[in-house]
């Protein structure tokens, strides 16, 4: 359900309804011998998709003066300030029968979700600038899932164990989450809780039942996904999982990663040979592939063309995987073109060295904040304190 304002108006209309009729929560009107001052109310509106958003019913009041009976369920939040307003979110149903959500905020930001993997396809700020890279030559048919935005790699990562490339969660259809977590009060923000549960057919490859949620919260500036895997099984299971997330560059070689020097990496071009980072930042002139151990909570990516700043925030998922293809590899993948190696970077959220180890009904947690800000120069760089510690 989605909250929509009363209007002003309509809140006149109910005083004029003399001092004994008000709102239950059902929406009728019911005898209270209330007087109403500046009474203002968020009816709760219930979208044709039928999904849940909330079912919380929010009243914003000023000096109610009771003579008679009780406002019932409104209860206590008559009596409390303000709560935050959660903001609504749509869904669409293309022609090839696909579904997605659209998150929009105030600021003007939005973002979009497909319900096939549980993919962010989009993300654009208030200048509706793209901030996630999506190849041209993206196939967006299922099975596959399409090269760019945000993908979820579970119950595997990449070739880390017998699966196919990157597990299956990316390839299968979700589902809107009819029962999620409550969300905390948060001004201006729009959201939508995804859930995936096991199959039989993936039982035959991958014999564990789960369940594993996703939630996607938009807010000015800033997109925040939080994923959640629960054992639905009568044994205990392992996995690895990562959020790959494609961001869209200006230039490649102008573009470096900070946050993440001095650390223990896997080559995945040298099969998995385990080394260390030398260099002050992670700088780019040809294919990389390495997931980086034990990261820090912040990576910071300066695109020093733009002027743009990725600062990702990470906890749950220990590891951080660099990616870029370059120009040969970029070449030998369908569904990528031939230059789109120049303006796009995967910098991933993951959990890969150490397995994950759920027991029967227990639950694991990721969340992984993006946001951006402007570039401020230093002898020509970024000053890594101020993105990386919040230094001014």
């Amino acid at each position: 359900m989605a909250y929509c304002v009363l209007p002003r108006e309509c809140s006149r209309e109910i005083r004029k309804l003399g001092s004994s009729r008000s709102l239950n929560q059902d929406g009728k009107m019911v005898d209270t011998r209330a007087s109403f001052n500046c009474f203002c109310s968020l009816w709760i509106v219930r979208p044709r998709s039928g999904f849940h958003l909330t079912n919380k019913l929010i009243s914003v009041h000023e000096n109610l003066e009771w003579r008679k009976g009780i406002l019932h369920p409104i209860r206590r939040s008559l009596r409390e300030k303000l709560r935050k307003i959660t903001m609504p979110v749509n869904m669409i149903q293309d022609g090839d029968g696909s579904s997605r959500i659209i998150l929009t905020e105030p600021a003007g930001s939005t973002a979009e979700v497909l319900l096939y993997g549980a993919q962010v396809v989009s993300w654009k700020n208030e200048r509706r600038e793209e901030l996630l890279f999506r190849s041209h030559k993206a196939l967006s048919k299922p099975p596959k899932s399409i090269k760019g935005g945000i993908s979820i790699c579970f119950p595997q990562f990449s070739n880390f164990g017998s699966l196919e490339q990157h597990g299956f969660a990316r390839n299968r259809q979700w589902s809107v989450d009819d029962s999620p977590l409550p969300t905390p009060p948060s001004n201006n923000q729009s959201t939508v809780d995804l859930i995936l549960k096991s199959a039989e057919g993936d039982l035959k490859t991958w014999p564990h039942r789960f369940e594993l949620r996703l939630r996607v919260s938009l807010s000015a500036n800033k997109l925040t996904l939080i994923p959640r895997v629960r054992n639905t099984d009568s044994k205990a299971f392992s996995f690895t999982f990562a959020l790959c997330n494609y961001l869209s560059v200006s230039d490649i070689s102008e573009v470096r990663v900070e946050g993440l020097e001095t650390l223990d990496y896997l080559d995945n071009l040298l099969q998995k040979g385990r080394y260390t980072e030398q260099a002050d930042a992670i700088t780019f002139d040809g294919e990389i592939n390495r997931v980086y151990l034990s990261t820090p909570t912040k990576i910071a990516v300066i695109d020093h063309e733009k002027k743009r700043t990725y600062v990702m925030r990470k906890e749950g998922m220990p590891d951080a995987v660099v990616w870029n293809p370059w120009d040969k590899k970029a070449k030998a993948l369908p569904d990528l073109g031939d230059e789109d190696y120049k303006t796009m970077l995967c910098v991933d959220s993951a959990a890969i060295e150490t397995q994950v180890i759920l027991k029967p009904s227990q639950e694991w947690k990721g969340r992984q904040e993006l946001s951006t800000v402007s570039s401020s120069y230093c002898s020509g760089q970024l000053d890594p304190r101020k993105v990386l510690h919040g230094f001014s």
